[in-house]
């Protein structure tokens, strides 16, 4: 009994550890949601405001003066996709079946509608990456899974949608912020991709100084970016790439590139070589047993990497102040966030507004990469 009572004890103790380190963990976000509600007033009294009058004035400000209809039709699509979302969890496959064909449509006419309304090449760039993913889930993954993906797709697409019309209305914090994800998501699928073709080769084929190689590819990591932003500011500027939005994805994708195939490799690594050599006595060419074989089992571990990428890519912040200009065509978000100022200095109301929509991208990315990020970190542990 008092082996019974310690053990019980002792399990307490841990679950009250880690509700204490998630209240510790969430605290600086609930105080970024508390902030971006209050008034100037209630910001800077002495003493902190626990009770307060909610104001949505620091998000006016970040809005522009008309916002246009088609902005509430994203907004509707966004929340129609989350509940179908609910209802593809319950495994019906009848509603699975519906909602694959439906969600391409509407994922399609969202796609039009949004680059007539804006006219971005930059815009137009992220639907064709939005259709290649789109076809990769509907060729690798499960019918149930395939609905979650393609219909989170359309969420995260339409609430890309709306940072786009707004962009196109006059905010610029908005098309900041379409930059962002524009960046974001672009070099994390090439780093990702990337990854994981040299990836599958070091761990499939034979290379010379194999070891060597792996190592180098890792000490890019070594140094922090702010050593070397000073030459690569000098040679975007002779290439002409700075201020664009093609020298940042080239530049982030080379810093995650590392990290990608090290992970990458990993994943590769737990992949039977069988399975590959029985698709290869069947006729099947090694670049078919690629997409055939290893790349749908390592799905999961693409999506865990990616996750890492966009994190890394999405909260960059030398880079995007050195390489991009004061108002320029490729501003990131993060910048813009540390440039907030007001009459009486710095607006903390506006810099914790901002501060929440741009933690909104990501964290919708990882919710719907939840279950994908779970496996993909435990994959290859040793199971009893």
């Amino acid at each position: 009994m008092a082996n019974k009572r310690r053990a019980g004890l002792g399990h307490y103790i841990i679950l009250i550890t880690i509700a204490m380190a998630v209240v510790i963990y969430l605290i600086p976000i609930y105080w970024i949601v508390v902030t971006s509600l209050k008034s100037p007033s209630d910001i800077v009294t002495k003493v902190p405001k626990f009770l307060f009058r909610i104001t949505w004035e620091n998000y006016q400000k970040l809005m522009p003066m008309k916002v246009p209809l088609i902005l509430y039709i994203f907004l509707a699509e966004a929340l129609i996709g989350i509940l179908l979302v609910c209802l593809s969890l319950k495994k019906d496959m009848a509603i699975v079946r519906m909602l694959i064909p439906v969600g391409g449509i509407v994922f399609a006419l969202t796609s039009f509608c949004a680059f007539i309304g804006t006219r971005d090449f930059n815009f137009l760039m992220l639907i064709v990456y939005a259709m290649a993913a789109y076809w990769l889930i509907r060729k690798t993954a499960t019918r149930v899974t395939q609905a979650r993906l393609i219909w989170g797709s359309l969420i995260a697409f339409s609430l890309v949608a709306v940072c786009a019309v707004l962009a196109g209305a006059g905010s610029k914090y908005f098309h900041q912020l379409l930059n962002s994800i524009v960046i974001g998501f672009g070099s994390t699928i090439l780093a990702v991709g990337l990854g994981t073709c040299s990836a599958y080769a070091f761990s499939r084929f034979e290379i010379l100084g194999k070891e060597d190689l792996l190592f180098f590819i890792l000490s890019t990591r070594m140094l922090p970016p702010v050593v070397v932003v000073i030459p690569v500011y000098l040679m975007y500027s002779k290439l002409g790439l700075r201020d664009t939005h093609l020298g940042l994805i080239l530049l982030y994708t080379t810093f995650n590139l590392s990290f990608a195939v090290w992970l990458m490799k990993g994943f590769i690594d737990e992949i039977p070589k069988e399975y590959e050599d029985a698709a290869l006595v069947d006729g099947y060419t090694r670049f078919q047993s690629f997409f055939k074989v290893v790349f749908p089992q390592s799905v999961t571990g693409m999506a865990a990497t990616a996750v890492f990428c966009l994190i890394t890519a999405w909260n960059e912040f030398a880079f995007a102040l050195v390489l991009t200009e004061v108002g320029g065509k490729a501003v990131t978000a993060p910048p813009s966030i540390t440039s907030a100022t007001g009459s009486g200095g710095m607006d903390w109301g506006m810099i914790a507004a901002k501060t929440f929509i741009f933690l909104l991208p990501v964290a919708v990315f990882t919710f719907l990469m939840r279950k994908h990020l779970l496996r993909g970190v435990t994959f290859g542990a040793i199971k009893r």
